[in-house]
């Protein structure tokens, strides 16, 4: 790994190390989507400046020298030389404009959270660990109307206003989550495509679901919560993986 001293001139080293690691696992794990999707992370106290990934570079190649840095608040971002695809800027821009409290947004199309998005109630009920995680704290966007440009973005942030809700079904899109660190939110994204494959798979049998209680998924989620150091320890050792193989992405 680079040290910061060898990239002295380029601001917010350690977090654009951890978005970096957070691209590179998200295309190993097969929940990337060609050349499109964003991450960003919030790098000021207002929330307001934030990191995103260049317009049309692969995850597999993303490094953390070449995230680019934004003002939610510039109306001229997209007139800037370098400036980032119109959906990012339309749906992270608004994010972080309007919801301080989700420092780090992801937004993917990963199969089994789309399929989830797909269907007519995208409701992702508590069957087991996973799902519990989410009881609660998820909402659903039910206005789909093409690309995410400025009119989705906004629409979407109005949805994340409650700090309670870390995860948005964007129906008929994709999957979008919101946390106070990057590897809160990769391990968020990761626990969230999960469950939405074990739904989808016990849905698959035809079989009726055996559904957590209230009170047992409620529980679940906040002991998932509370669980010191969960998404933290998930995330340092998918960095530790990369080091060990001599990836390239904290350069």
């Amino acid at each position: 790994m680079l040290r910061v001293a060898e990239h002295s001139n380029i601001t917010h080293w350690a977090e654009r190390i951890d978005l970096a690691a957070a691209f590179r696992w998200t295309e190993r794990l097969g929940m990337h989507e060609a050349v499109a999707n964003h991450f960003s992370l919030a790098v000021n106290d207002e929330g307001t400046a934030f990191l995103v990934n260049p317009r049309q570079r692969h995850f597999s190649r993303i490094r953390a020298s070449d995230l680019i840095l934004l003002d939610a608040n510039d109306p001229q971002t997209l007139e800037h030389p370098n400036a980032p695809d119109p959906t990012a800027w339309g749906l992270h821009g608004a994010i972080h404009r309007q919801c301080p409290h989700a420092r780090c947004v992801m937004h993917v199309h990963s199969v089994h959270a789309t399929v989830l998005a797909c269907l007519a109630d995208s409701t992702l009920p508590p069957i087991d660990q996973n799902t519990a995680t989410f009881y609660g704290r998820f909402a659903i966007d039910e206005n789909y109307g093409g690309l995410a440009f400025e009119e989705e973005g906004e629409r979407c942030a109005t949805l994340l206003r409650d700090p309670k809700i870390k995860v948005l079904i964007m129906g008929n899109h994709g999957v979008l989550v919101i946390a106070s660190t990057v590897a809160e939110a990769f391990d968020r994204l990761y626990h969230f495509e999960r469950a939405a494959e074990t739904y989808i798979r016990a849905l698959q049998t035809g079989k009726p679901l055996r559904i957590l209680s209230p009170e047992i998924a409620e529980k679940t989620a906040q002991e998932i919560e509370n669980y010191p150091g969960l998404g933290h320890d998930h995330f340092a050792e998918l960095k530790a993986i990369l080091d060990d193989e001599g990836s390239n992405y904290a350069s």
